[in-house]
């Protein structure tokens, strides 16, 4: 099998935009290093049908970048990059091709950690891992990211209720959950818990049927996100979701959720604000599984990764008190938080 690295030019700030190919294992992927100031790179891989290479090349820097504030913002002394193979991971993965994606993570040095992401199991990155010892999120070791994912969410959605809804008691708060993949059914049930009136909506009836049966949930049309009248909404799925259009719809007064890049432009979030809604930046809230990543990269216990979820909730509480004293969007509280974090490191 040959594999073949080709350096692309990264965007203006980005540090490396990496095509790998390897034919014979029908790989085709990119790896994006945005910053490795305060670390290696990390971040998942994700296997998606896109449509064209500009669409990858989009989608991989965006998620670069959100990992470097990600991983900044929830301590992890690591620096963020992202991983995605170009192909439909219900047809076209094999573990051929996670072995040639391994050894293009292992080309790269210890610059670039991997785990798993959209379209990419526990199982696959052992494949990975059999040509790399930069790939985590193994069964056995930190194992599946998800269920940290979603009580990082928890957590960070009941400091959002209490300042945007006035009480983090979720009991009778209408809540849509979008996108019930692992992460999305995992915070579906601790809302469920907590006594929220859930709302699911998803392209995948199964799961539907079973959210209605298990956590007496209802069900939405993912075209009807938008008409249902609630108090906060999850997204849950793939991003964009948050348009002009849609943020003038929502009814919720507070987003909190595990997709990545939610908002289709960052102008998106002083429309929602104007509206009276609070946007949790996705970055700060889902970091969970990048938390359970880390630990396994670092060699730290559970105790660890409890202490850091911790951590993310109480930094968006002092995200939405600053937000609040100076009249400024969480997001943009957000941003100048992790920029100061880099600043000094890029300095020195």
């Amino acid at each position: 099998m040959t594999l073949t690295l080709t350096d692309l030019t990264p965007p203006p700030g980005y540090e490396r935009l990496v095509l790998a190919e390897a034919p014979q294992a029908g790989l085709r992927a990119l790896i994006c290093l945005h910053s490795t100031v305060l670390g290696p790179a990390a971040g998942g891989c994700r296997m998606w049908d896109y449509a064209d290479d500009a669409a990858a090349i989009h989608d991989v820097t965006r998620l670069a970048r959100g990992m470097t504030y990600k991983n900044a913002m929830a301590g992890l002394g690591l620096g963020g990059g992202k991983a995605v193979i170009i192909g439909d991971a219900r047809r076209d993965k094999t573990p051929a091709m996670m072995r040639a994606f391994g050894e293009a993570v292992d080309a790269l040095g210890g610059t670039y950690w991997t785990a798993e992401d959209v379209g990419i199991s526990p199982e696959d990155m052992a494949h990975a891992a059999q040509a790399t010892r930069f790939a985590v999120g193994l069964s056995g070791a930190s194992g599946d990211p998800s269920p940290w994912t979603a009580e990082g969410v928890f957590r960070c959605l009941t400091v959002g209720a209490r300042h945007a809804l006035g009480s983090d008691d979720l009991t009778g708060r209408r809540v849509l959950v979008q996108g019930l993949g692992h992460v999305g059914r995992s915070l579906a049930d601790k809302l469920a818990a907590a006594g929220a009136q859930l709302i699911v909506t998803d392209i995948n009836q199964a799961a539907l049927r079973d959210a209605q049966d298990q956590l007496g949930a209802t069900v939405c049309a993912p075209d009807a996100v938008f008409d249902q009248q609630i108090d906060i909404f999850a997204p849950c799925a793939l991003g964009g979701v948050l348009t002009e259009t849609t943020a003038q719809a929502l009814t919720a007064r507070l987003v909190c959720g595990a997709a990545n890049n939610q908002l289709a432009d960052d102008g998106v979030a002083g429309i929602l604000a104007a509206r009276g809604v609070t946007y949790l930046p996705d970055y700060v809230v889902n970091a969970g599984g990048i938390i359970s990543v880390a630990s396994e990269i670092h060699g730290h216990p559970d105790a660890w990764r409890l202490e850091r979820l911790t951590a993310i909730a109480g930094r968006v509480d002092e995200m939405l008190t600053r937000a609040t004293a100076s009249g400024d969007l969480p997001a943009r509280v957000a941003d100048r938080m992790v920029e100061a974090m880099l600043s000094p490191r890029r300095a020195a």
